[in-house]
This record gives structure tokens, sequence and C-alpha cells, in this order.
């Protein structure tokens, strides 16, 4: 139905309703309205396969787990909470402190409760960190168990989560298990918004159903053998990206080489012939699978010798012009007794050929170009994937992309703290919001090779949702401009508008119903139209970072409520809008009454204001909340 009704609403609108006279609010709305239903149908699709698990398998007595606890600079109470917890998990294991602060006093209190700490080797200093990412990649490297089990600090784990989960990796191709995140210190009405039942039910577990069950950070298991093979098949994939961008660069600087004067020089000419030659071949090896070491090898050491042989050809050259120079009267003694320079000495060194130096520089950069080596880098096999500030997406994917599986246990067995103001808050969102920004950027699911094209559209579905801050603008402006100015987007409000219109809207919506089953939505909705400021900055930040490399930095989310007043600052942008629905339901019901606007048009854009301001409305009950109280507790999990 809301596919049907969708497409019949949105066709329409493009190719029937759109007042041309207003085009510059006409053709944003509706292009804003075709990015909704995109996705709504995304949506739609991600529910249509939601799979609902029975009892997970028994879990196999001889696997070896390693439970990772996160930490940069949270409080030392709250880590040692989480790690004592991960400590008394029933089933065979080892816990693991992976403190990025490197902390003396944490260290003494792992080891005087018989955790396992580790921190960052030698190799990282003055090498990039990847934040989190970097801190799992450490581990991996220093820890053996088959298994791991990854929280985050504030994540207290229950006793049974490996007799929940270990059993489907029963399945060898089961690569991740991921399990809900729940938070404890959130009231019922959850003014920040921090609890995801929709996320954490219907949207996993239709992911799931299109095996594209992604990885979140916490509350996960993966496989090992999965990761070290994703950090190996990432290494080569980055050594072959290294190899045909030095090809490229030495094509390119030969090129520049030619065009200089000192390419007449027959020795310079016969040594960027060879270096081209061996270039162009390597490019034809490089194509049929050659040994990518052979093929750097190879090009590495004609470019060693053209250097060698142009660089001992001007030797030779300097040490004539020295021998030259020296049989010339360049100076004499004068009348004072100092130096004096010979009157011909200047014509003679101005007209002076000298020896052809300009093309060492072009082929000492095709050199430096044709490294392969991460030399830049702590270690060369990054397993978890460091092309964003949110790990847990780009990793999953990549594992799926090579043919592994995952699974959503729908079972809250871990209990976490969710931020206590809004300030934290917008924080971590932002963060999150870049995090897939970047993974989209940079590595397009629907561009990637190795995925189905349900487990494609899965993935873009939750990058999708982040473009929605640039429609919200759209959303908000449209009523303004009518109320304020009488500009009405669409040709007119007739009986095709609503009888198109309606059926769609409460498609929508009776979608949502069915597939949420009695979940509370209202909340999500809400924040995903009210934080597009949040949205929007991401974007244009992700995107400044991935086109122009301006960077982002790495927030640790605060586990404890930051001090400070209120913080109206923090959405001052809202504030704005929320001021100008007001001014312009006000001008509108005045323009109304003059007979400047039409009834039904005003009824229509004064419905839209309400249930706009009704939507911001929960930004002022974040901005005033004052933190969880205890006794509110919320006992209902997922």
């Amino acid at each position: 139905m809301t596919v049907v009704l969708g497409v019949n609403y949105v066709a329409w609108r493009w190719l029937g309703s759109l007042n041309w006279d207003a085009w510059w609010i006409a053709v944003p709305l509706v292009a804003a309205e075709t990015y909704s239903l995109i996705d709504v149908l995304l949506f739609g699709m991600t529910v249509w396969r939601l799979k609902s698990r029975g009892a997970p398998p028994a879990a196999p007595d001889d696997a070896t787990v390693d439970v990772f606890i996160t930490t940069y600079n949270e409080p030392l109470d709250l880590v040692m909470t989480t790690a004592l917890a991960a400590k008394d998990i029933h089933r065979p294991h080892s816990t693991w402190i992976l403190d990025d602060g490197d902390r003396e006093e944490l260290r003494r209190l792992a080891e005087e409760h018989g955790i396992g700490y580790v921190t960052r080797s030698a190799d990282w200093a003055d090498m990039p960190r990847h934040a989190k990412a970097g801190n799992l990649n450490n581990a991996l490297m220093v820890t053996h168990g088959e298994f791991l089990l990854i929280l985050d600090a504030d994540q207290i784990p229950e006793p049974d989560i490996l007799d929940k989960t270990l059993g489907y990796f029963n399945n060898p191709r089961v690569a991740l298990v991921q399990t809900p995140q729940y938070f404890i210190n959130v009231p019922k009405d959850d003014p920040l918004g921090s609890q995801a039942p929709l996320f954490y039910g219907p949207i996993q577990q239709g992911k799931d159903g299109w095996n594209a069950a992604f990885f979140c950070g916490s509350n996960a298991l993966l496989r090992r053998e999965a990761l070290m093979q994703l950090g190996l098949v990432g290494y080569v994939r980055e050594t072959e990206r290294n190899i045909r961008q030095a090809l490229a660069a030495s094509r390119s600087a030969i090129r520049k080489a030619r065009r200089s004067a000192d390419a007449d020089n027959p020795l310079v000419e016969h040594m960027l012939n060879e270096v081209e030659a061996v270039t162009n071949e390597a490019q034809e090896q490089l194509e049929t699978g050659a040994s990518l070491s052979e093929i750097t090898y190879r090009v590495r050491r004609k470019v060693e010798q053209a250097v060698q042989t142009l660089v001992q050809a001007d030797f030779s050259a300097l040490q004539s012009d020295l021998e030259e120079i020296a049989a010339l009267e360049l100076a004499h003694v004068g009348e004072s007794g100092l130096p004096v320079v010979a009157g011909d000495a200047v014509e003679v060194m101005s007209g002076r050929e000298w020896s052809p130096l300009g093309a060492l520089e072009s082929v000492q950069a095709i050199l430096d170009a044709i490294s392969v080596e991460r030399i830049n880098e702590a270690q060369p096999v990054m397993p978890l994937a460091t092309i964003s500030v949110t790990e847990d997406m780009a990793t999953a994917m990549r594992l799926h992309a090579l043919g592994w599986q995952s699974v959503y246990h729908h079972e809250v067995l871990a209990n976490g703290l969710a931020p206590e103001d809004l300030k934290t808050m917008l924080t971590q969102r932002l963060r999150w919001a870049q995090g897939t920004v970047q993974v989209m950027l940079r590595e397009n699911p629907l561009v990637q090779r190795g995925l189905s094209w349900g487990q494609r559209l899965m993935y873009f579905a939750t990058m999708w949702t982040y473009l929605g801050g640039f429609t919200a603008v759209v959303y908000f402006a449209a009523p303004i401009v009518y109320l304020a100015f009488g500009v009405l987007p669409v040709s007119s409000l007739s009986t095709d508008f609503f009888i198109r219109f309606i059926p769609f809207m409460l498609a929508n919506q009776l979608l949502f119903w069915v597939a949420g089953r009695g979940i509370k939505t209202w909340r999500g909705q809400q924040y995903s139209l009210a934080l597009f400021p949040t949205w929007i900055k991401a974007c244009t930040t992700a995107a400044r970072n991935v086109w122009f490399g301006r960077p982002l930095g790495f927030a640790v989310t605060p586990k404890a409520r930051q001090s400070g007043g209120p913080g109206w600052s923090l959405i001052r942008p809202q504030i704005v809008v929320s001021a100008l629905l007001v001014v312009a339901l006000i001008v509108g019901v005045a323009r109304l009454a003059a007979g400047l606007l039409e009834p039904v048009g005003t009824l229509v854009n004064v419905v839209w204001v309400a249930f706009d301001l009704v939507v911001m409305s929960v930004l002022f009950r974040a901005v005033r909340y004052k933190g969880f109280i205890p006794e509110e507790r919320n006992a209902d999990a997922v």
C-alpha cells in the first residue's frame, strides 16, 4: 500500500502539481517529499524480512573467549564495575581492560582483581591512533581468544551473555552476533531519545532477515578468524591501491620531466624511457594478478638505477665544472689587498650550460610514490575498519562483503548508561552521524563488490537517514512561506491533491504501526526531525574530512552529567525556527481574516506548523532535563 500510494502521490507531484511561478520553494519541497518516499520504502523493505529468532543454540564447551572492555577517560569505578561483572560471566573466558588512557591507577586495580590490562604498545607513538578502532586492533595483536565480546566501559553484562550468544557460532560462517543496547538511567518519557526500541527491534531484526544486521560498537561477539581475514584482505587491497596510485604518479612524473628543458639530454631521455617502460609493464602485470611484491621490486630497482645513473652523471658534470671554474681567473688581488671579481667572470658563469638536475627531482618523486610499505601506521594489519570515527558499521559491511554472516539476538544482555544532558547527547549523535556519512562517502555500499543487493540497500538505508537534515529545512520553510507571503508550492490544493496525499500518509503511519507492534516510536520521530542542525553539520563536516582531509577528532561520550546551566545556545537554530513558525502562524491567521489567504490552504499549513512545533517541543524538555532520578527507572526492557 505504501509503495503504490507513495509512488502515485510523488509522481503526480512532479508531473502535475508544481507551481513553477514559485519554483524556488516548489522544487525543493517535492524533492524533499521524494527523499521521504525513498526513506519510507527503505524502511518497508527492511521490515519485510523481519526475523524473530527462537531460543539460541547451545554454546560450544571448548570455545575460548576474550572479553574486551574499551575505555579512555571514563571514571575508574565505572570501568571496574563493568570489568568485575565481565569477570563473573558464567562460561570460561579472559577479561581485558583496553585502556587507551594508559592510567597507572587503572592498571593496578586490574592487577589486584586478576583482570588483564592492555594499553597501546610503543609502536603507536607518533602514529595515527584511530580512536576506539585502534584500541581494539592493538588488543587483537596481544590476545588469543577464538571469539571476542566487546563492551563499552558502561555496558554491564549479564552473567549468561555468552550462554545466549556463543551457540550461533556453531555455524562456521557467522562472524558477528549483535545484541541490543539498553540504558538503565532513562526515565519513562525518555526526554533525550536515548532508547532506540525501533532500531534495536524491528530494524535490526529486519536487517537480520537480509543477513545485514551490523555491529553497533558494543554488546557484540565477533569471530577472531573473520576479523583477521578482514585485516589481511584489507592490507592486500590497500597495498594494491597504493601501487596503482604510485604507477599513476610515475607516469605523471615522466610526462612532467619530458616537458622540461633537461629532457633533451640523451642520458635523461634514456632513463625516462626505461622508467616509463617498466611502469607500463608493471601496470599490465597488476591487471593479470601478478605478485605485488615482485611488481614493486622491479619498478623500484629500475627507478633506483635511473636515479643513481643521473646522480653519477651530474656528479661527473659537477666535478668537471669545478675544474673549469678553478682554471678561470675569477678574481685577483686589488690595490687594497682584498680579492676583486674579474670583469669577465659574471659573463662567463652566466653563459655556462649546467648539468640536467631538473629531471632528477621528477625521477625521485617516482621512487617515493612507488613505496607500498605502511610505514605511517603502527601496525600494517588493521582488522577493524579505521575509515570512520565509528568503526562498527564499516567493519560489519566489510565482513558481509567477504561472505561472512551476522546474527541479531533480540534480548537485553547488558545494561548501559545513556547521556544525561543535552550537550552530551548532541555530541554522541553528531559522532554517530559523522561516522556513518564517512562510510557512505568512502565505501558507498551500493557499489561494494561482495554484497547482495539486499545488503547494499540495508546499509544504504541507515546512511540515507542522515541526509534528512536538509529536507527538514524545506519542511519548516514551506508553511512559513505560505502563511507569511501567500506563496503556495503546489498549483492548487484541489481534490486531486487530497485524494493522493491523505491515503499515502495513512498507509505510511499504518506501516510504522504494524512494523512497530506497539513499540513507542514517537520520541525517535521527533528527534529525527528536530536534530536537523546536527545532521547537516555531520554531513558537511564528514564531506570536508573525506574530500579535503579536514580532521574530525573523536569525542568520547561522557558517562556523567556535564556541569553548567541550561544549554539554550545548543538549540539556537531550533529556537529560531520555532519562533519563525509562531510568527508565521500569527501572520497567517491575520491574513486569512483580511481575506488574503484561502481557507483550505491556511488550514493545511496551520496544521503543518502545529505539527512542527510539537516536534520541536521535545528539545525544550531536553534543555530543562536535570538528569535521571533512580526512582523513575523504567524497568521495561526491549
